[in-house]
């Protein structure tokens, strides 16, 4: 039975999350009013260019177990998403809003622990939570608003003859999680960089800066490489030809022998798992960071190419409602 002391009022539990907040990295350019007020006040004269403006809500049940992660990995899975979006746009992290809906099994050790998770994360991406919003309800949820300045934001875009180029790891969260519900041993050091992957995945500010010049479009790997970029394939008219061989040489050497353990295959879980938040750019020209694995060109869908040739491959992944 949870005593009545592990749970505080309202009052004092935003003024425990602002107190974390507050140690967020201390970032003022634009911020002329932080928490403390109604709203946070913030001057966009201060900030060249467009204002990028993502949204990102992580639930209980759909987006985390509790009984793979601890709360503190939950907050900063839930900020990186969202940051990682941002970074997807070719855009620089300005500031953030925090909302949580709190469920009843979420004491005061709980919290804490998820509004840590929060500001170290924000810390790592180099912005400040200016506000957000504390609710109670039926289900644990975070919902991250983070907003991102840039001179020219990028889509999901792409031209026939564009490469497909990646920055980032494609499959490691996936087996993580995988050797998570497989109860694998943590202590195995291929394990340990998995599971981190999926616990505590880094959104890819700086090559999202260095894509930003180059690129002609882009996207980020949350629900799967090949579900995602077949967004940017649709959305041109084209068809993305991924690259086995390249895919293969790219991803963390540590996937091989960790699929094999899981009875899976290493392509597999590249092609399709998700949470890893790599980059997917297309341009006609490298890209310092990134690495080459297909094409854009006529026809439709997602395809595979190896030594054999092409083939068309369904492109699933994460799918809310599938």
């Amino acid at each position: 039975m949870t005593r009545a002391r592990d749970r505080s009022s309202e009052i004092d539990r935003i003024a425990s999350i602002a107190a974390a907040f507050a140690a967020s990295h201390e970032v003022a350019d634009g911020i002329a009013r932080g928490i403390g007020d109604d709203a946070a006040v913030l001057d966009a004269s201060a900030r060249a260019g467009k204002i990028v403006w993502t949204i990102d809500a992580q639930v209980e049940g759909v987006h985390f177990r509790t009984d793979l992660a601890s709360w503190e990995d939950v907050g900063w899975r839930s900020f990186m998403a969202a940051a990682s979006d941002v970074a997807a746009m070719g855009a620089a992290p300005w500031c953030a809003l925090s909302a949580l809906v709190l469920a009843e099994s979420i004491d005061d050790a709980a919290l804490e622990a998820i509004t840590h998770g929060q500001a170290a994360a924000a810390r790592e991406v180099g912005v400040r939570i200016v506000g957000g919003n504390l609710s109670r309800g039926t289900e644990t949820s975070i919902t991250t608003t983070l907003l991102g300045t840039c001179e020219h934001a990028l889509e999901r875009r792409a031209r026939g003859g564009d490469a497909l180029w990646i920055a980032g790891d494609a499959g490691l969260a996936a087996a993580g999680l995988a050797s998570l519900e497989r109860r694998f041993d943590v202590r195995d050091a291929d394990v340990t960089r998995a599971v981190n992957a999926w616990r505590r995945p880094r959104a890819q500010i700086a090559a999202g800066l260095v894509m930003a010049g180059a690129a002609r479009g882009a996207i980020d790997v949350s629900d799967g490489l090949a579900r995602d970029v077949s967004h940017v394939a649709r959305a041109s008219g084209l068809r993305v030809v991924i690259d086995e061989r390249a895919l293969r040489a790219h991803v963390d050497p540590t996937l091989a022998p960790l699929a094999s353990r899981l009875g899976v295959s290493s392509l597999d879980l590249a092609l399709h798992g998700g949470e890893d938040y790599a980059l997917l750019a297309a341009s006609d020209v490298p890209i310092e960071g990134f690495t080459r694995i297909g094409r854009f060109d006529r026809g439709e869908g997602v395809a595979l190419e190896d030594a054999s040739g092409l083939r068309a491959i369904d492109p699933r992944g994460f799918d809310h409602f599938g």
